[in-house]
């Protein structure tokens, strides 16, 4: 993903070699107390967005970086950073002017993987402690909501940025910073929770808009939310670890192992016994690296090599009794959504299964919620390549024709849709 963002700031006028490092500033740095109300801002600072896409946005755009409080798993407190952008012009489309969060697909586990560290430049480069790369994956998304007029949130996720380890595709913890992402976008805009809100997400960002959708009639009932895209949605990550062993982001794993290892500690022992001491320091490495660095640094990494035994890290999560619970609780599918959902994914995706895809429509379906499914039937390109299976999808599911964006803005306009499509 990170080449392919690359190529659109190119075509867009962005000089990607004048991407600079630098380290993370102290703005990413929480106070001691960290506020009890979900989605209160902690602090802001001003963002220039420098890097540019051909609309009538008026970019760039003077942004804010926000520092806005959310909840762990276990219910405690914890600061979260994003990007806000307030919109240039009026609304384009019908009803009041909406608030939209962005869930942003895999960047990484390192702090410098955050998506506001790219967000002004669209592109970060470092070599401390080695050479490194981070995109700003949601450059195209933020730039087509913001020219409609929206105002706009894309949430780092927790521990991007902020202290900790980033817990990747946790449905709990992704489903509060993007819930609590968007009262925090209202606390800044001085709107109330009657603001119409949509969610979009696509592969991390798409499990974590789905996980929203489900928890929000529980956690955020005061939101008005009017529609969720959760495209190519990693909704069980059981399934997803079995397919990406081996293919160009399989070290993306590691990012999935060491999230469920923060909060689930009993699996660290039953983890050990299975890792050969070069597989711990893998992931030890995996924990400080971006999606780019991954590529470039271990593609087509097979977890077999991380083990003693020569079987892969799924094989062996399949048989600790210690993972099948955690497992089990990190899947989206549990709860019924009140908001209408669109779901999207390639039936030939190579990284995030469309059968998983597809179970996660069907079990909302089964539960009286309203969905659309819509599979897209790109055929398949270099299998194992990630880029163009799974990321193709993206762009045509969220851009194409009859795509992600006329769909919540349908909903927006308060166009009636219901019961179940599964196309």
């Amino acid at each position: 993903m990170a080449v392919a963002i690359a190529v659109v700031l190119a075509g867009a006028g962005f000089d990607t070699q004048q991407a600079a490092a630098a380290p993370l500033s102290g703005f990413y740095t929480p106070p001691a107390e960290i506020p009890s109300e979900s989605g209160a801002i902690i602090k802001t600072a001003p963002m220039t967005i420098l890097a540019t896409l051909p609309t009538e946005s008026g970019w760039p755009v003077q942004a804010r970086h926000v520092m806005y409080s959310t909840r762990l798993q276990d219910g405690s407190p914890v600061a979260v950073t994003g990007t806000y952008i307030e919109p240039n012009g009026p609304w384009q489309g019908r009803g009041p002017r909406p608030t939209v969060v962005i869930a942003p697909g895999t960047s990484g586990q390192a702090d410098r993987c955050a998506m506001s560290v790219a967000f002004s430049t669209g592109l970060t480069v470092s070599a401390d402690p080695s050479p490194s790369v981070s995109a700003n994956q949601e450059l195209p998304s933020s730039a087509v909501w913001s020219a409609l007029g929206a105002r706009v949130l894309v949430t780092d996720y927790i521990g991007l940025g902020t202290p900790g380890i980033h817990t990747y595709a946790n449905r709990i913890e992704g489903a509060h910073a993007v819930l609590d992402g968007v009262r925090a976008a209202n606390s800044l805009a001085g709107v109330g929770p009657e603001t119409p809100v949509v969610l979009w997400g696509y592969s991390q960002g798409g499990g974590a808009t789905a996980a929203a959708a489900e928890l929000q009639p529980a956690y955020a009932p005061e939101l008005n939310l009017k529609g969720v895209w959760a495209g190519g949605p990693v909704a069980d990550l059981a399934v997803i670890l079995q397919r990406i062993d081996g293919a160009l982001i399989g070290g993306a794993i590691g990012f999935a192992i060491n999230g469920m290892l923060a909060r689930y500690p009993e699996l660290h022992k039953a983890v050990d016994r299975v890792t050969s001491p070069a597989g711990r320091a893998m992931l030890d490495e995996l924990s400080d690296e971006c999606i780019g660095d991954v590529i470039i640094e271990h593609p087509f990494l097979k977890t077999s090599s991380m083990t003693i035994d020569g079987r892969s890290l799924s094989e062996h999560l399949a048989g600790i009794p210690e993972a099948t619970p955690a497992l089990a609780e990190l899947r989206v599918g549990s709860l019924t959504p009140a908001a209408p959902v669109l779901i999207t994914s390639g039936r030939n995706d190579d990284t995030v299964p469309y059968t998983q895809a597809r179970r996660l429509a069907e079990d909302w379906c089964a539960k009286g919620a309203t969905v659309t499914f819509r599979t897209n039937e790109l055929p398949p390109i270099l299998p194992g390549a990630t880029i163009p299976n799974h990321y193709g999808p993206e762009m045509i599911d969220g851009f194409g024709p009859d795509n992600a964006i006329t769909y919540l803005l349908d909903r927006l306009a308060d166009r009636p849709v219901s019961g179940c499509t599964l196309d």
